[in-house]
């Protein structure tokens, strides 16, 4: 009832128009070479900055890998706007304190990033034991790299559905402890125990947000069929975590800011008998997370989340533009061009009320 009156309030005190400072998406995959172009230019022509993972094939390891995927993400950028990739480098077992030096010394690196070995697509080079990255996790603290983590367990006793939880007990919590000048970022946040331990937790820890976490939960992907392009990971879970993490957000807390986690899958690989897990959401970012603080009558609190936080926490200025979002209906299309394939973005075929006005 509380959130069925807060939605009649913002209906009715929404505005029409709703200029921000231009934002920036911490958590985005571009993939990798013909692709690229296919989906960079949807954050470019919103987003400033954007943090981009390095789980390719194979996986972005060195300074050296991240310069050169850097340079093919920079020629793919349409022409005439202005976009920095943020690179992070793939943690895994055997990264060096030396190349976590390289990666602080390069300028562009702002970050490395953990995924628990088999947690996500292409982290089969990932971690598998915390303890033998902590070398490279104190050159860390030292030289203020941050630590995004993928905060999921993989053990196959483990629930799907509680995979986060268990992580953030079994894992995060002595990481945290052990390395207590380390800046951390859980990723997409999917859970009420997340939201606890990152407000629980010093100035050093946050959280980003993705936007299918905070609009749906699982009911979404699973009642009525199976919904393959709705299956992420973390897997969307059930409706008091969605609130739960929807209320982090817009509560005007700095510790919880926009990662969108886009992550595009040719439809193929998407519609079959074992679907890959990713939401394509960069086609209309802002909007839907205008759509979710909407709802809540919290529009006011959307220019902190999506400009501010992010960029505080890293240490990098705000950005100095401006973006603005339009009341305009339009209905997303059903796919998108992906390299030689297609791929099917989050609401496709469905209206939204947001969009963002083209500079």
């Amino acid at each position: 009832a509380a959130s069925a009156s807060a939605a009649a309030a913002a209906a009715s005190t929404s505005p029409e128009r709703l200029t921000i400072t231009t934002p920036d998406d911490w958590h985005i995959h571009l993939r990798d070479n013909d692709k690229i172009a296919s989906v960079v230019g949807f954050t470019a022509r919103t987003f400033r900055r954007a943090l981009i993972m390095p789980n390719l094939m194979p996986p972005v390891r060195t300074v050296d890998e991240a310069a050169v995927y850097r340079g093919k993400i920079l020629a793919a950028v349409p022409p005439g706007v202005s976009f920095e990739p943020m690179m992070t480098l793939y943690l895994t077992d055997n990264t060096t304190p030396e190349e976590v030096q390289k990666a602080a010394a390069s300028g562009f690196v702002r970050g490395l990033k953990l995924y628990p070995a088999g947690a996500t697509t292409n982290s089969d080079a990932g971690v598998t034991d915390v303890q033998k990255c902590m070398p490279a996790l104190k050159a860390m603290a030292e030289l203020g790299l941050v630590l995004e983590v993928h905060g999921e367990v993989t053990h196959s006793s483990v629930d799907m559905f509680d995979r986060e939880r268990v992580f953030l007990e079994q894992v995060l919590g002595g990481l945290v402890a052990a390395v207590p000048g380390l800046k951390v970022v859980v990723e997409h946040i999917t859970t009420e125990e997340a939201v606890k331990f990152v407000m629980a937790a010093g100035d050093n820890v946050a959280a980003t947000v993705t936007p299918q976490h905070i609009m749906l939960n699982r009911n979404a992907m699973l009642l009525g069929g199976i919904r393959p392009h709705l299956y992420c990971l973390p897997i969307l879970k059930r409706e008091s975590h969605r609130a739960a993490v929807l209320a982090a957000s817009v509560s005007g807390s700095p510790k919880f800011f926009l990662g969108t986690d886009s992550a595009p899958h040719p439809k193929g690989a998407k519609e079959s008998a074992c679907g890959c897990a990713g939401v394509f959401s960069a086609h209309a970012a802002l909007p839907f997370y205008a759509m979710a603080f909407e709802k809540e009558g919290k529009l006011d609190q959307l220019e902190a989340f999506a400009s501010f936080n992010g960029a505080d926490f890293y240490g990098v200025p705000r950005n100095t533009g401006t973006v603005t979002l339009e009341r305009a209906a339009w209905t997303i299309p059903n796919e998108y061009e992906f390299g030689a394939d297609v791929v099917v973005p989050f609401y496709a075929g469905q209206e939204i009320p947001w969009k963002v006005v083209e500079a």
